[in-house]
C-alpha cells in the first residue's frame, strides 16, 4: 500500500488555509484572547478557558481531508466515519461531496469502495482488519490518524509483543478504543480488555486479587460472571483466569486524565498486593499516555474554576469524548450545560438544549437558564474538535440573551 498510502498530506496547504480560516475562525474568540480571554459588557463577563477547542491533530485531519479534495477534484472520495466528533466539520465534508462509510461489525463497510477512488481515515484511526482491507482494495488511503493515538497504538502493540494484556480505560464502542484494541492482533494470542471507568476497573482489580487467595472488599466476581460483565470489552478468546496475570495500562486518549491516571496506580497496587511488590513489575506496565491537548484542555478548565463563576458552558459535539469529560470535569465545580452548538441557546426563549451530564446520552432543556439581571460570570469552554466560530457564535448567543448586542463590543 506504499504508492497509494498518504500520511503528511499533497502539499497544498496553503491553498486550503483561506478556506479553512472562513470557515472555521471566530471573531469574537480572536478578542476574547486580545482581552486577556475575557470580555464584559452589561453587567455580563464571559471568561474563555485558555486551552480551548481544536488541537493540533484536529486541524490536521481537516486540513487533510480539504487537500484531499483538491488534490482528487474528479474522484470519489470516502471517509470512514466521521473526521472527527463535529457535526459543522463533518457537514462542510459532505457538502464538498465527500461520501461516510457506515460502520459496519467493529470497522467499517468498504463495500462501495472501488480501487480508484480516495478514503480517508479519520483522527481516532481505524483497526488492522480496515487497513487490510484497504490494503486489498488498493484504493487511495490517506491517514489522518492523530500522533496521540498512533503512541498508544505502540504501547499497547509491546505490551502484546511482551504477552501483556492491554487493559485500555476507554469506552469500548468508540473508533479510537476499537482501533487501539486492535493493534494487539499484531501478535499470536494478543489480548485486551476495555474498562470504561473506575467502578469497571475495581471489579478487574477484584478478580485479580480473589484469584491469588486475597479477600477483596466485595465479593469478586465468578469466571462466567466476569465473561458475561465484559463481553463486548473483550476478544472471543479472553480468558481471566489466563489473561489478568500480567498487565498493561492504556488509555483513550479522550477520557478524562485524571480517571485514566487514577486507574493505572489503583491496578498498579493490586497488582503489587495479588503478586507480591517484589515481583510487580514482572505483571505489570503503565505508561502515559494522555493526550498533551486533552490534558491541555482539563488543566485549563481547573484553573478557570478558581475563580467564581455563576455557571459553566462546554460547546462540542454531543458524541465527542473530550467534550463529555470536560463537561463532566466542569459539574464539578459549578452548573454546566454542555451544548452540541450556539444553536442550543435559544435567545428570544432564554432556554438552552443541552446534553445532561453522565455517562448516558439524555438531552434537556432548560427555560430561564440565564438571569436577565445582576452581575452574571459565564465560562466557557471547548472540547478539541469544536472550531472557532462555533466558539464565538455561542458567546454571541450568551451576550445576546443578557440585553447586550455582540456587534458592540469592541
Amino acid at each position: 500500500m506504499t504508492d497509494t498510502y498518504v500520511r503528511k498530506g499533497f502539499g497544498l496547504k496553503s491553498e486550503v488555509q483561506e478556506t479553512l480560516a472562513s470557515d472555521y475562525t471566530g471573531e469574537l474568540v480572536d478578542l476574547l484572547r486580545s482581552r486577556e480571554f475575557s470580555l464584559s459588557a452589561g453587567g455580563t463577563t464571559v471568561q474563555l478557558a485558555r486551552e480551548f477547542g481544536f488541537c493540533y491533530g484536529v486541524e490536521r485531519a481537516v486540513d487533510y481531508a480539504y487537500q484531499t479534495r483538491i488534490k482528487f477534484p474528479d474522484k470519489r472520495i470516502f471517509l470512514a466515519g466521521e473526521i472527527i466528533h463535529n457535526p459543522h466539520v463533518n457537514a462542510k465534508l459532505r457538502d464538498m461531496n465527500i461520501t461516510f462509510l457506515s460502520a459496519k461489525g467493529t470497522g467499517f463497510d468498504y463495500e462501495p469502495v472501488g480501487a480508484d477512488d480516495v478514503v480517508i481515515l479519520p483522527a481516532f484511526g481505524v483497526t488492522i482488519q480496515d487497513l487490510e482491507t484497504l490494503r486489498g482494495l488498493g484504493c487511495v488511503v490517506v491517514d489522518t490518524t492523530c500522533g496521540s493515538v498512533l503512541n498508544v497504538w505502540k504501547r499497547v502493540e509491546a505490551y502484546a509483543r511482551d504477552g501483556f494484556t492491554a487493559l485500555i480505560h476507554g469506552k469500548y464502542y468508540h473508533e479510537e478504543t476499537r482501533a487501539t484494541a486492535s493493534q494487539v492482533e499484531k501478535y499470536p494470542g494478543g489480548t485486551f480488555l476495555v474498562v470504561r471507568d473506575m467502578a469497571e476497573a475495581q471489579l478487574v482489580m477484584d478478580y485479580i486479587e480473589a484469584s491469588q487467595g486475597l479477600t477483596p472488599a466485595q465479593p469478586a466476581l465468578t469466571r462466567d460472571e466476569f465473561l458475561a460483565r465484559f463481553s463486548n470489552q473483550a476478544p472471543i478468546h479472553f480468558d481471566p483466569d489466563v489473561h489478568l496475570s500480567q498487565i498493561g495500562v492504556a488509555n483513550q486518549t479522550t477520557m478524562l486524565a485524571r480517571e485514566s491516571l487514577d486507574i493505572a496506580r489503583a491496578v498498579g497496587e493490586s497488582m503489587s498486593r495479588a503478586f507480591g511488590a517484589e515481583n510487580k513489575a514482572k505483571h505489570f506496565r503503565s505508561f502515559d499516555t494522555i493526550c498533551s491537548a486533552t490534558q491541555d484542555r482539563q488543566d485549563a478548565v481547573v484553573e478557570m474554576l478558581k475563580e467564581p463563576l455563576d455557571l459553566m458552558v462546554v460547546v462540542g459535539g454531543y458524541n465527542s469524548s473530550n467534550t463529555i469529560s470536560l463537561a463532566a470535569l466542569c459539574a464539578e465545580h459549578v452548573l454546566t450545560y454542555h451544548i452540541s452548538d450556539p444553536d442550543g441557546i435559544n435567545v428570544a426563549e432564554n432556554s438552552v438544549r443541552y446534553r445532561q451530564i453522565g455517562a448516558h446520552h439524555h438531552e434537556l432543556e432548560q427555560a430561564n437558564w440565564l438571569p436577565l439581571g445582576g452581575e452574571l460570570r459565564v465560562g466557557i469552554t471547548a472540547g478539541a474538535s469544536t472550531p472557532n466560530n462555533k466558539i464565538g457564535e455561542s458567546v454571541a448567543r450568551i451576550f445576546a440573551v443578557r440585553g447586550v448586542d455582540p456587534a458592540s463590543i469592541v
